[in-house]
């Protein structure tokens, strides 16, 4: 899903319980002294520790293939299908899964840990993937330019198109970035089938600008993120973005200094499968066992910045201080999306770039 470039340049260690979990056990058959290929986005991350003692347990190596932004990495899964590039993908969402299953790109795999993951993330009933992560893409301020203005925060989406934000707000493109098409898809449920595009044709008129992918929107645009000098004091990023902004920071600031705007938030849920074709498929799913297991998912929050599905994972004490979760985000049904996204992407294109 994300996203976060930035993370990949911090080897955060976390301290977490020691368990067996199924891929834990002692390797044997296809699972022993087995190499396989991980394909997945760029922001894809995971403790050198942890993938080690992943290795060590099942006898399995993972070579990692980052393969640019989510969409990206799906659109080269789904050219390379009949010589597939790994054993495993990480990084389809919910915004763009059923153009995933519609290729037949996975083999289903019922992984144990399921019985501990909530019924609202199992998309797929025939378990062609699995839920590994949560994360809310929302509108994030900077709190230090709305200060120095003495201008109130925008609360609603609505509220992004009045004239006092004018020029404010950066986003991503749909057709090229993952939250910018959860943003897209945001807007089409706060404003319906009828609502939308004139939503934005108001946020182009007042000045929206539209970027190619979340690392130049965040990173260069955004006043508020430490990596950038941006003049942008509102972009679509993360409700997990805030803690980047502090975890990072040297010296640690007490407070941070983005925040998230909870009422625009979208849903996304992050999927790994395995991939058809692979030479190594039981070890595929003893790869995708440890997604879901403990260890990997309490590692993950300070690696990608996103929330574990798996029931009983804890979070570490500066992601819970400095991330909130939006309680009611917006939504789409899975079918919704199949049956509306490619429509939608190319009406905004229309609306907004033309």
């Amino acid at each position: 899903m994300r996203r976060l470039g930035l993370l990949r340049l911090a080897a955060v260690l976390l301290t977490t319980v020691s368990v067996l979990p199924a891929f834990a056990q002692p390797a044997t058959g296809g699972g022993s002294d087995t190499t396989i290929t991980l394909v997945t986005h760029d922001s894809f991350n995971v403790s050198k520790r942890v993938l080690r003692d992943f290795t060590k347990r099942s006898g399995i190596d993972v070579d990692i293939l980052r393969a640019g932004d989510a969409g990206a990495a799906l659109n080269q899964v789904i050219l390379t299908k009949d010589d597939p590039l790994g054993d495993v993908f990480f990084g389809v969402d919910n915004t763009l899964l059923s153009r995933a299953l519609d290729e037949d790109i996975f083999v289903p795999y019922e992984a144990p840990a399921l019985a501990r993951v909530p019924e609202s993330v199992l998309l797929d009933p025939q378990h062609r993937v699995t839920p590994v992560d949560t994360g809310d893409v929302c509108i994030n301020y900077d709190k230090e330019y709305f200060r120095d203005q003495e201008l109130d925060v925008p609360r609603t989406l609505e509220d992004l198109t009045r004239p006092e934000y004018e020029g404010q707000l950066v986003v991503e493109n749909p057709a090229t970035s993952s939250p910018g098409l959860a943003f897209l898809l945001a807007t089409v449920a706060e404003f319906g089938e009828d609502g939308w595009r004139d939503y934005w044709q108001r946020l182009r008129d007042n000045d929206v600008e539209v970027v190619e992918g979340w690392e130049q929107a965040y990173n260069e645009e955004f006043s508020g993120s430490a990596a950038g000098a941006g003049d942008h004091p509102l972009v679509v990023s993360y409700a997990s973005s805030p803690p980047v902004e502090v975890v990072f920071a040297e010296p640690r600031p007490a407070r941070a200094p983005t925040a998230a705007l909870l009422s625009t938030c979208f849903r996304q849920i992050e999927f790994a499968g395995v991939l058809d074709g692979t030479d190594h498929e039981r070890a595929a799913g003893r790869f995708v066992d440890f997604l879901l297991s403990k260890r990997f998912q309490e590692d993950m929050p300070l690696q990608m910045f996103v929330y574990p599905v798996l029931e009983g994972a804890d979070l570490p004490a500066a992601f819970v201080k400095y991330s909130k979760v939006a309680h009611d985000p917006l939504s789409l049904r899975p079918e919704e999306i199949a049956q509306g996204r490619d429509r939608w992407i190319e009406e905004w294109t229309d609306t907004v770039l033309r």
